[in-house]
């Protein structure tokens, strides 16, 4: 009897984990196959970034009328998981779709991942109502929203499994959730494989050995890193709270923003920081970039974002890094394309709290052989990088948050 029970609900996961990872995988499929579009019209047509004022208004709009109850994003995800209320509104998937493709074709400065992540999460949540689950089964659900996201956006099944367990710091994760994680990473994963909607690929052709003075070397590149991860999270939430305060009318927010920054846009004379910005990470492996391309990548994201646009923050934070360590090769005496893999990596470490994830994104996207590398500089920008990272809703604990407890008691005791 128990094992039939058993049986029957393996079989409802694994349903679910397919739908999920169909559904999802589909969605983001769709969503990239759109952002290559956008992205090619755009730069197509770079007059259309003087309507990204426009863009920014019908985001805006769109938003005040119809997605109040969604407009906290990835954010919404956490708060729900830790503390469930109700069913995440479907409309969640097309109002971040319509509104990230409307942020690239004008010309935003924004990724994708929140796009795919909160598409999945909201499809996952519908099952709850589906297949009658309770609350801590829709805890899994969520999780298996965030993988399946993750996995079909990037093309990174395991880190896709891991990211969505360690962005919650593995509270309350049951070994179910774990196996479930993984499966439905790989079936979205497929399905986008199916759809024949290719992801990008990026190499690092020589790996040296590592020597104690090398090894010191990666530290303090890794250690900046850090820096730039907490950079990053701290101008995003900088400038959201700044359009906050200053204009209460939400639906002018990206308006003001869109006119600022088509106006910067136009005075600086180049596309090169706008939209994900995949061409720039790419060259970045190969030819050592300006030593201001990071910190104009972090100034233009975290305006466009804190302005109220749509998108991701992750594959800016791959471009913050893969720049920032591109640049560093010109003092730092390791191959180009490692550092640029190696901040590629670690300023998403940082700047998420997800080291594991990170590290093994590294090891899928970059090869076994700068495994060690990528690890140390993922662990150490992540001890570097601040107790605030990018989603505020996001819970801090672990080893981290225990050491900057630590620090933050002893400096009162010293005070």
């Amino acid at each position: 009897m128990n094992l039939k029970k058993n049986t029957l609900l393996a079989s409802k996961w694994i349903l679910i984990c397919a739908l999920i990872g169909f559904f999802s995988g589909t969605a983001s499929a769709f969503f990239l196959v759109a952002l290559e579009w956008v992205t090619h019209y755009r730069e197509a047509h770079n007059w259309i970034i003087w309507l990204l004022p426009i863009g920014g208004l019908i985001v805006g709009l769109s938003y005040h009328y119809y997605g109040k109850d969604v407009v906290k994003g990835n954010n919404l995800l956490l708060e729900e998981y830790e503390n469930p209320q109700q069913t995440i509104p479907l409309k969640m998937a097309p109002l971040v779709l319509i509104g990230t493709l409307i942020t690239h074709l004008f010309g935003g400065s924004a990724g994708r991942e929140g796009t795919a992540v909160q598409m999945g999460g909201a499809i996952a949540d519908q099952f709850k109502g589906i297949f009658n689950l309770d609350d801590s089964d829709r805890k899994i659900l969520i999780i298996l929203g965030i993988s399946a996201g993750f996995a079909s956006v990037f093309g990174t099944p395991l880190a896709g499994a891991l990211f969505a367990l360690e962005v919650l710091y593995f509270s309350k994760i049951t070994y179910k959730s774990i196996v479930l994680s993984f499966l439905v990473a790989y079936f979205s994963y497929y399905t986008v494989e199916i759809w024949h909607v290719k992801h990008t690929h990026y190499h690092i052709p020589t790996v040296p050995d590592i020597t104690a003075i090398m090894l010191g070397w990666i530290v303090i590149v890794s250690i900046l890193f850090g820096f730039a991860a907490m950079l990053f999270s701290r101008s995003t939430h900088f400038w959201g709270k700044l359009f906050s305060k200053t204009i209460p009318y939400a639906p002018l927010r990206p308006f003001v923003g869109g006119i600022i920054l088509a106006t910067a846009f136009y005075f600086i004379g180049t596309t090169k920081y706008i939209g994900l910005g995949v061409p720039v990470i790419v060259d970045a492996f190969s030819n050592a970039n300006n030593s201001y391309d990071f910190l104009l990548k972090i100034l233009f994201t975290g305006f466009t974002l804190g302005a109220g646009f749509k998108g991701g923050e992750v594959t800016p934070l791959f471009f913050i890094g893969a720049t920032l360590g591109s640049a560093l090769s010109i003092i730092v005496p390791l191959p180009i394309a490692l550092l640029a893999g190696m901040g590629f990596v670690a300023v998403f470490s940082g700047a998420t709290h997800t080291p594991i994830a990170c590290t093994v994104m590294g090891l899928e996207l970059f090869g076994i052989e700068s495994g060690l590398f990528i690890a140390i500089a993922c662990i150490v920008a992540y001890y570097s990088s601040g107790s605030v990272g990018i989603y505020h809703s996001q819970i801090v604990k672990g080893a981290k948050y225990k050491l900057y407890q630590r620090f933050k008691t002893k400096d009162l005791k010293d005070f």
